[in-house]
């Protein structure tokens, strides 16, 4: 395995000996220096892996952590925030512990990975590192998660093929079973499933959140006493794929809603679910349930400019 990085000499010693070798963890790929792959296709650089496309010891990098949420931050944490600020970002944390192969680890997402990078690279006055700055450029040049996929021989095509069967399995199903006149929750909330999914979190036999969009809106419908407005919802047949478990009791009967009312559940969509704290709470639960990582939750959250969810104490460096 060869690193398209520029690496510190001691780590261009190993790399030519062929010791930076490649675990398999759980459906993650991680290497020796920090550079890792988790099994939904997210990449990251732990603190280790962070630090060596840095030029810098290790330590410089889980201060950057602990020291994230101080009162008043020092001049390093400030300066980064601002490059995350210019590009967009604010993290509450600055990395999302995930568990691998039963270690948790400190990840590092791509928009903190780049910007402590810039940070050494560019910022850092006398303190600037030519590693740093050789990897950033490298960066530039490929995108953090084609650098990193290279570095790891990852292809994602048959991989992520995988991850979509269950929502196109469904899609081939069900999109356009609801009767005429009326609409499916499927159909209508398919926006929020790829959102999610194209942010990590893929829809199978336990992510399926048109089920927890399905009955907030349901009783959004009763409570507000909808059906005065746009007339009687009816339920129609549903049906999962053979092999999700939900199957055994096919065919499932949802509700179908009258068109007139589509304008009205986008806005609620929007609005009350996505933005209104409906959604986060979902996610909240499938990180619980340890059906996501946090890390892919994160992700998620971000594609719809949502806070990330707190990270849990820390119990591991």
């Amino acid at each position: 395995m060869v690193s398209v990085f520029r690496l510190p000499a001691s780590l261009r010693q190993d790399e030519a000996q062929g010791q930076l070798a490649l675990e398999e963890l759980d459906g993650a790929r991680l290497n020796t220096f920090g550079m890792g792959i988790l099994s939904d296709g997210t990449p990251f650089l732990t603190q280790r892996g962070l630090a060596v496309l840095c030029g810098v010891e290790n330590a410089h990098i889980g201060t950057i952590s602990t020291q994230w949420q101080d009162d008043l931050p020092k001049p390093r944490i400030s300066k980064i925030r601002d490059i995350l600020a210019k590009n967009g970002h604010s993290l509450s944390e600055a990395h999302v512990p995930v568990q691998v192969g039963g270690r948790v680890l400190y990840a590092y997402r791509e928009e903190i990975s780049l910007a402590v990078i810039e940070y050494y690279a560019f910022e850092a006055g006398q303190f600037c590192q030519e590693e740093a700055r050789d990897n950033f450029r490298i960066l530039a040049r490929k995108g953090f998660r084609d650098a990193i996929y290279e570095t790891l021989g990852y292809t994602p095509s048959r991989q992520m093929d995988d991850l979509w069967k269950p929502f196109h399995d469904r899609v081939s199903l069900v999109y356009n079973s609801a009767p005429d006149g009326y609409f499916s929750i499927f159909k209508e909330s398919a926006e929020v499933t790829v959102t999610l999914g194209q942010g990590g979190v893929y829809t199978d036999d336990g992510v399926i959140p048109d089920i927890s969009i399905g009955k907030c809106w349901s009783k959004h419908w009763v409570d507000n006493r909808l059906a005065d407005r746009f007339g009687q919802r009816l339920d129609y047949e549903h049906n999962y794929p053979a092999y999700f478990p939900q199957a055994a009791s096919n065919p499932q009967t949802p509700w179908a809603y009258p068109e007139a009312a589509l304008g009205e559940f986008k806005r609620w969509l929007r609005e009350d679910y996505i933005r209104g704290g409906k959604l986060v709470a979902y996610i909240k639960g499938q990180v619980a349930r340890k059906g996501i990582t946090a890390a892919a939750a994160n992700a998620a959250l971000a594609a719809y400019k949502l806070p990330a969810l707190p990270a849990p104490k820390r119990s591991a460096a």
